[in-house]
């Protein structure tokens, strides 16, 4: 489904684009049409447009890899001894995606191509083997990387300093021919599920393209949330959060609910809607279609992994799939969060207390937490650190479940996408890091104060070194380091932030002042701070429990001090401690990490204040949300959600906030043309019914914690247990005759 004409009440037709009604139909004002110049204006001096020079060699490298290819399948045909005519007529077309066929691509990026050749040239051995060879004896062409265990199978390179992405497809014809029309299901016919997901790129593309309204609004609005996306560290698909054909949909369902507004609203009416979305509910810009083909799509009904997805954003081809499935519980968090910065800076901006800067100004991570994961990858040269770069980055993704896992859910991580070099190492080296923050509003119960997650970071790398194409000097290395030890080359010319004052609560100045001294200003007279390890943490916490993941029981963190020209001496990222810090520790080492470091307090953050939750609410895994379908979902409170609800709540504004909650949107916001622009709430809650009845499945991420519930009842259970073995042995002590059948009971019992 497209778009379609759809009664009103007046003369006049509305065009219906997607699966439902647009929430408002309202044209630009002049001051609309002043703030989308501004913003055009600052996306130019940003340089996110290419120069026409830089457009004009596109199109060149394009011309050229389109005859290499028509070459390449040529000489197959001739060598596997069909007729001349074959020979003459075989044929490979090159078909673009991603965002050059989007048309927002700017200076430098990357050119995703697909060639589609016919039913007798493969992938594994024709594309991998011999059209590489043909690419590598090529002197325009370097960097060479064939990915073929990738999930989509690909071919990187740069020609002529272009970056390509470079997929294959076999279709099920004898002769390609030049005009073909991929958008059509019958290409689709007898093709396997990576030949699928290859050609799923670019019927995608020309899809979204179709959906839209106003193509030129929607590439200037797209344009803009991948700079804002950049900027604000959620942009990156592989590291859990969302790529280029993610924000793609996204805006463009956002144009489908606002056919005629211009750039500016769009990017408004953006924030405005995801902050209000009520994930997993599924973005989609046209109805899940199911074909004979028998491929497999997302339906939640059939499919219990399609269940576990957070953050669905479906594409529009068939066969429809989840494009956000790598989108993890703490990466949704941080994704929420920046939606909800997003949309407090719009609304300053419509009321004129703002500029478009502000919206753009980039987040400062080294100053969010006060705990960090270090991820060092090594190898001998710059060919092997590209390899294996790119495996680890791959992999990073699985750290962040396995300690999601392995804390149930206690401890969030937040990866940061950004990649860092130290320049003075004798060999390559690339750097990520990882934000550690303990789950807010989670109450620690009795003796559990520490998370240890050496087993879990010993099973990632275990993982990561059973890398395939391993070579001696690739090295991964993983340690903990606290916010004042981030190295140096993080910051920009070795230059360091200061880091602002925190506002203090006059309740609790005198106890806040004394922690704020003892541990972020530090003395001139004291010692200078070195990084702890894990056995250092656990001797200046002799008296508290860890909470050790799973595989520590049965795995030991290795020496990591191997002694490689290519390492420095890592610390083992362990205990991450979870009590309050000891004003009277010595001067010479560190405090354990006390719960206010992780709770993302200690540094300052781009959304400044967090609605407070009730003492009993804590959120829960994802093992414990029960699935319910949409009409039956609850909101935030446990009760039944509905448009009237949202009507009669008592709606009040809140700027500050930062909650995954779904929260009802105000009536009226200041500023905003009302007249201009019916009430946002109706329209948004008649979305979510529509998907509702497209089969879509909601997880509670809030609401009645079914963990609180079953936590009592164990533990009076476990009570009671003891009480009867109790019972147990002493009439086992005074009648031992009966001893067998008790223990006969127990066992069939």
């Amino acid at each position: 489904m497209g778009s379609s004409e759809v009664g009103s009440t007046g003369a006049h037709t509305l065009k219906q684009y997607g699966v439902t009604k647009p929430i408002s139909v309202a044209g630009p004002t002049e001051t609309d049409l002043q703030r989308t110049a501004e913003l055009e204006k600052f996306l130019v001096e940003a340089g996110l447009y290419e120069s026409t020079e830089e457009a004009a060699r596109r199109e060149e490298v394009l011309g050229q890899l389109d005859l290499i290819v028509k070459s390449w399948v040529k000489q197959l045909t001739s060598q596997r001894g069909y007729t001349d005519q074959m020979v003459e007529e075989a044929n490979a077309v090159l078909f673009t995606f991603g965002s050059y066929r989007l048309g927002v691509n700017g200076r430098g990026a990357d050119i995703d191509t697909l060639c589609i050749g016919p039913s007798y040239v493969n992938r594994e051995e024709d594309f991998f083997i011999i059209l590489h060879e043909i690419l590598s004896e090529r002197e325009e062409v370097t960097e060479l990387q064939p990915v073929p265990d990738a999930h989509v199978p690909v071919m990187k390179f740069k020609f002529n300093g272009i970056s390509i992405d470079l997929l294959y497809a076999s279709v099920s014809l004898l002769v390609v021919p030049e005009d073909l029309d991929i958008s059509h299901g019958s290409v689709l016919y007898n093709v396997d599920e990576p030949t699928v997901r290859s050609l799923n790129g670019c019927r995608v593309a020309d899809q979204i393209l179709r959906l839209v309204p106003n193509v030129e609004n929607f590439r200037t609005t797209l344009r803009c949330l991948k700079l804002w996306a950049k900027r604000r560290g959620v942009y990156s698909n592989v590291t859990g959060f969302l790529g280029g054909v993610n924000w793609a949909l996204l805006v463009a369902r956002v144009c489908q609910l606002y056919p005629n507004a211009v750039s500016s609203m769009l990017v408004s009416r953006f924030f405005r809607v995801y902050t209000q979305w009520r994930w997993p509910n599924p973005v989609m810009l046209c109805a899940i279609e199911e074909d004979e083909l028998g491929f497999p799509v997302w339906d939640p009904r059939k499919n219990p992994r399609d269940r576990t997805h957070q953050m669905p954003i479906i594409t529009p081809a068939y066969p429809c799939m989840n494009s956000s499935y790598n989108v993890s519980t703490s990466t949704l968090r941080v994704m929420n969060e920046q939606f909800q910065f997003g949309n407090r800076i719009c609304e300053e901006i419509e009321l004129n207390k703002a500029s478009w800067n502000a919206l753009f100004e980039p987040y400062h991570f080294f100053e969010s937490y006060k705990n960090y994961l270090q991820v060092d990858i090594i190898a001998t040269d710059s060919d092997d650190l590209r390899i294996w770069k790119g495996w680890v980055e791959s992999r990073l993704r699985q750290l962040t479940l396995k300690i999601e896992r392995d804390t149930s859910g206690m401890l969030q991580c937040h990866p940061y996408p950004s990649e860092y070099i130290d320049n003075s190492r004798r060999c390559g080296h690339s750097a990520f890091f990882m934000g550690l923050q303990r789950t807010q509003g989670l109450r620690i119960q009795e003796g559990q104060q520490q998370f240890d997650i050496r087993g879990t970071v010993d099973e990632f790398k275990h993982s990561v070194n059973m890398y395939m194409f391993w070579k001696p000097g690739m090295e991964i290395h993983v340690s903990h380091v606290r916010r004042k030890q981030i190295p140096s080359f993080v910051f920009p010319e070795g230059y360091r932030r200061p880091r602002p004052s925190k506002p203090i609560n006059p309740q609790n100045s005198e106890k806040a002042n004394t922690v704020e001294d003892e541990h972020d200003h530090g003395s001139s007279e004291r010692k200078p701070k070195r990084k702890m390890s894990v056995e250092d943490d656990m001797k200046s916490s002799p008296g508290k429990r860890a909470f050790v993941s799973p595989t520590q029981l049965k795995s030991a963190s290795p020496d990591l001090s191997n002694g490689s020209p290519c390492s420095k001496p890592e610390v083992l990222c362990g205990v991450i401690d979870g009590t309050p810090p000891s004003v009277s520790s010595s001067p010479g080492w560190q405090t354990p990490m006390a719960l206010s470091d992780l709770d993302g307090s200690g540094g300052r953050s781009s959304t400044a204040y967090v609605k407070p939750k009730k003492s009993s609410e804590a959120p829960s895994g994802p093992s414990d949300q029960p699935v319910r379908s949409l009409k039956d979902s609850s909101d935030v409170n446990g009760n039944a959600s509905s448009s009237n609800d949202m009507e009669d709540a008592n709606l009040e504004p809140v700027v500050y906030k930062c909650s995954t909650a779904t929260e009802p949107i105000p009536d009226k916001v200041e500023g905003l043309n009302q007249e201009s622009e019916p009430v946002l709430q109706n329209g948004l809650v008649d979305e979510l019914e529509k998907n509702a009845a497209l089969g879509a499945v909601m997880k509670l991420h809030e609401g009645v914690n079914t963990e609180s519930v079953q936590k009592p009842v164990m533990r009076h259970a476990f009570e009671f247990y003891n009480i009867f073995l109790v019972l147990y042995y002493v009439v086992l002590s005074l009648w031992r005759p009966v001893s067998g059948f008790l223990f006969l009971f127990l066992d069939t019992g």
